[in-house]
C-alpha cells in the first residue's frame, strides 16, 4: 500500500531591497540626492567626466542613468520628485568650451560653471606610483564625518584668477610613531621574514625596522574617539593622508539664475547680475543648444522620451 507523506508548504520571505537614509544622523538635514546627466551631445572625455562624477556622487545618486539625446529639463525634472532627488549636475558642449551646471530643484538657483580644465580618473590614477582605491571607498558620501568617511571633496577659490580647484581624495589614517613594517603587519596579517634575525624582538628595535616611521607633521595629526581599524586606537594620535583619486577641475563660476537654468540672474561674470536676463558671453552656451534641439528631432524621431534608473 503506497504511503502519503504530509507536504509541508514553505514560505518564502521576500527579499526587499535595503532603504537608504534620508536624513543625516549628524547633522540632522535632509541628504542631498543628484541626478548627473548631459544636455545633448558629449565627445568621449567629456562622457568619461560624467561618469567620473555620477562615481564621485555616491551612494546618493542614479549611478545608471539612462538618458536619452531627446529628454528635456522637465522630463528629468518630473521623475526627480518622486525619487526623492534635490540636485542636477548637467554637462554640456560649446564650441569654445564645457559648462558645468548645478541645480537645485525644482525652483533653483542654477550656478554655471565653465571648466577650464579638467583630468579624468584614469588620469589621476596613471600618474601615481602607487594608486589606492578600496572596493567599499565609495559606500560613503565625500562627507567630513571621521568615523565614516573615506574620501572628501576639495574645493580652493584664487581670488587673484577667480578660480575654483576642485579636488577629490581618499582620506587614510596611519597611527603615529608606529613603524611601517609593524603598520603592514597588523593591517595585512603576513607573517613577517624573520630568517636574518636572531629574536622577534629584532623585527622592532633594530635599525632599518623599527625606525621606519614616517615624519609626521603635528597640523595633520587628529586624536581620535574611537577604534578605527585595527591600528587605529581610540585616544591616540593618527595622521591624515590625503591621496587624489579624480576626477579634477577646474572651474570658473560665470552666471547665477535665481530659477532652474531660467530666470533673473543674481551673478553674471561680465557685471551684468542685476536680476535681469543677459546676453554675453555665455549665450553661445544658449545657442548651441538650440541647435542640437533641432538637430535631435530630426536625427532621433525613432528613440523614446524615457528615462529610466539602473
Amino acid at each position: 500500500m503506497a504511503r502519503f507523506r504530509n507536504k509541508k508548504k514553505v514560505f518564502v520571505k521576500p527579499v526587499s531591497k535595503k532603504q537608504q537614509a534620508t536624513v543625516d544622523h549628524v547633522t540632522g538635514d535632509k541628504i542631498p540626492r543628484s541626478f548627473v546627466f548631459s544636455r545633448y551631445r558629449l565627445p568621449g572625455p567629456l562622457k568619461q567626466l560624467q561618469a567620473d562624477l555620477r562615481k564621485l556622487m555616491l551612494p546618493y545618486t542614479a549611478l545608471k542613468l539612462k538618458e536619452n539625446r531627446r529628454n528635456k529639463l522637465k522630463d528629468f525634472l518630473n521623475v526627480a520628485g518622486p525619487m526623492g532627488v534635490t540636485h542636477f549636475l548637467m554637462l554640456s558642449k560649446t564650441p569654445t568650451a564645457p559648462y558645468l551646471r548645478v541645480a537645485r530643484t525644482p525652483q533653483g538657483p542654477t550656478l554655471t560653471f565653465k571648466i577650464q580644465e579638467y583630468s579624468l580618473a584614469t588620469d589621476v590614477v596613471r600618474s601615481q606610483l602607487r594608486p589606492r582605491c578600496p572596493q567599499d571607498l565609495f559606500k560613503n558620501a565625500p562627507l567630513v564625518k571621521l568615523s565614516s568617511c573615506q574620501r572628501i571633496v576639495l574645493l580652493n577659490y584664487n581670488k587673484d584668477t577667480k578660480l575654483i580647484d576642485f579636488r577629490h581624495y581618499s582620506i587614510r589614517l596611519q597611527p603615529v610613531g608606529v613603524s611601517r613594517r609593524l603598520r603592514r603587519f597588523v593591517q595585512n596579517h603576513q607573517v613577517p621574514d624573520l630568517r636574518n634575525l636572531q629574536d622577534v624582538s629584532d623585527f622592532v628595535t633594530k635599525a632599518g625596522y623599527g625606525s621606519e616611521s614616517e615624519a609626521d607633521d603635528e597640523a595633520a595629526t587628529v586624536t581620535l574617539a574611537s577604534d578605527l581599524g585595527r591600528v587605529n586606537r581610540a585616544s591616540t594620535k593618527s595622521a591624515v593622508k590625503l591621496q587624489e583619486i579624480g576626477p579634477r577641475m577646474t572651474l570658473q563660476l560665470m552666471k547665477i539664475e535665481e530659477g532652474l537654468c531660467s530666470g533673473g540672474v543674481i551673478f553674471d561674470e561680465f557685471g551684468n547680475g542685476d536680476g535681469k536676463k543677459t546676453k554675453d558671453n555665455h549665450e553661445d552656451m544658449e545657442n548651441d543648444e538650440d541647435e542640437h534641439d533641432e538637430e535631435d528631432e530630426e536625427n532621433d524621431e525613432e528613440d523614446g522620451d524615457d528615462i529610466e534608473e539602473d
